[in-house]
């Protein structure tokens, strides 16, 4: 089974777009859990523009499913997450400008990740990279100590939306289906994330050993439809019922 995380940071930008205390994210949380969820992401960022500290701390005491928290490899937030000790941490490059994470993180840009990734590791948190479908990146997560890698989705999904045949999209997922096979080979767990949507998450079934795919925008739009336990639920569906795997749609 491909475990599915929701991430809730778009339930904050709407809530703070207001200033207004709703919609809370530790009840849209719940709602997640209700449609499926396997655990809930959230990026707190170095500017706060959506989720906020307590928003942290509340899914934390709240919640029953695992918290898989998105963080800049800064002192600060190392400090915080090692505080708040949730199930995982992942490490993502971050650029105060962009409006999303724009892609993976480089290993070699940072002066002393092992440091890092140890002092995670030893409070007892699962750690991941985010990261490009890259051998060489792939390689350097295990040397520095990753439980994991995410492999950034982003510019798959935008190449995707754009193909017109069969054929094509296949060309556009061999890749992560030998990135995938090349990590597990390194002992490290395979993620995915970033860009994924109600037309191309089901893609996600044809990689081999994918454990973990994690989801926010589509799902919050989604949700503003069919509700949130619903929308988790259908995408839930998406990246594990046989009746949507791209092989049993082309057969």
């Amino acid at each position: 089974m491909i475990r599915l995380g929701v991430n809730l940071d778009h339930v904050a930008t709407i809530r703070n777009a207001r200033g207004e205390p709703y919609p809370n994210p530790v009840q849209a949380a719940l709602c997640a859990e209700l449609g499926g969820a396997s655990n809930i992401t959230c990026h707190l960022r170095e500017d706060r523009r959506h989720i906020r500290d307590r928003d942290v701390e509340l899914l934390k005491e709240v919640i029953t499913i695992p918290l898989n928290f998105e963080i800049a490899a800064t002192p600060e937030m190392i400090d915080f997450a090692c505080r708040l000790r949730p199930h995982a941490v992942t490490l993502v490059p971050e650029k105060r400008e962009e409006l999303t994470t724009e892609g993976g993180l480089d290993p070699k840009s940072y002066r002393d990740l092992k440091g890092i990734v140890n002092k995670l590791k030893g409070e007892g948190m699962l750690v991941s990279l985010f990261v490009e479908p890259d051998k060489g990146v792939v390689e350097q997560c295990k040397e520095v100590g990753a439980h994991a890698i995410e492999v950034h989705t982003g510019d798959f999904c935008h190449k995707m939306d754009k193909a017109h045949t069969t054929r094509e999209q296949w060309q556009l997922v061999k890749p992560f289906i030998d990135i995938a096979r090349y990590a597990h080979g390194l002992d490290l767990q395979v993620h995915f994330g970033h860009g994924l949507h109600y037309n191309n998450a089901f893609w996600m079934q044809v990689i081999p050993f994918c454990e973990e795919a994690n989801i926010g925008h589509a799902i919050i739009s989604r949700s503003i439809f069919v509700g949130l336990e619903t929308a988790v639920k259908e995408m839930h569906d998406l990246l594990n019922d046989p009746k949507f795997s791209p092989v049993t749609r082309g057969s």
